[in-house]
């Protein structure tokens, strides 16, 4: 009923017999030259051990130098970096010291306080201005509650109310953070 179809294998003629068979045969003796030429030394177990252990001892010796190396100029960029570290403040704090010189100057040919104490203030600001732009922050105390993260007590005074009792009643010397940590702690007076 159905006729089928045999799938016709298209048929190759090999002319080039004789040249495979001479290629064969050429690889063959190549590959029994080359055994033939390399003598075949068999290591004892006890020479592979030696030869591994000191292949690892290299490794290890390789690595320990790259190592030492490394802790080198890791230090040495530290000590770069500390050195370089102030730099940029002590630049920005430059304008700041000059303006404390020409205050100096117009002291000396001044006779009136308030214009003197006016610039010292232009200057102080400055200055303060300068610092909190690198992150300096004055930290508040009076009237606050005694924290031993921020201040250090340096004396206790009766309280004038109750509402004062474990608070700052007064500030004898500034505290600082520095990008939100204390570098300095304020000296305060706490009420008892």
């Amino acid at each position: 009923m159905f006729n089928k179809k045999k799938k016709e294998e298209p048929v190759v003629e090999n002319n080039n017999t004789e040249e495979v068979e001479n290629i064969e045969n050429t690889a063959e003796q190549v590959n029994n030259s080359e055994t033939a030429s390399e003598p075949v030394v068999e290591l004892s177990a006890e020479e592979k051990l030696q030869q591994q252990v000191a292949e690892l001892n290299d490794k290890y010796l390789r690595l320990f130098a790259e190592f030492d190396n490394f802790k080198r100029r890791t230090q040495k960029e530290r000590i770069e970096l500390l050195q370089t570290a102030g730099k940029d403040i002590v630049v920005s704090l430059l304008p700041v010291l000059d303006d404390f010189e020409r205050a100096i100057k117009a002291t000396e040919t001044s006779t009136e306080v308030a214009p003197v104490r006016e610039g010292i203030e232009l200057v102080q600001t400055k200055l303060k201005s300068i610092l909190s732009q690198k992150g300096l922050k004055e930290i508040d105390s009076i009237n606050t509650t005694f924290d031993t993260d921020l201040h250090e007590a340096i004396t206790q005074i009766p309280s004038p109310t109750d509402e004062q009792k474990g608070k700052v009643i007064d500030e004898l010397e500034k505290g600082y953070t520095l990008n939100d940590k204390v570098i300095r702690f304020a000296k305060v007076v706490v009420g008892a």
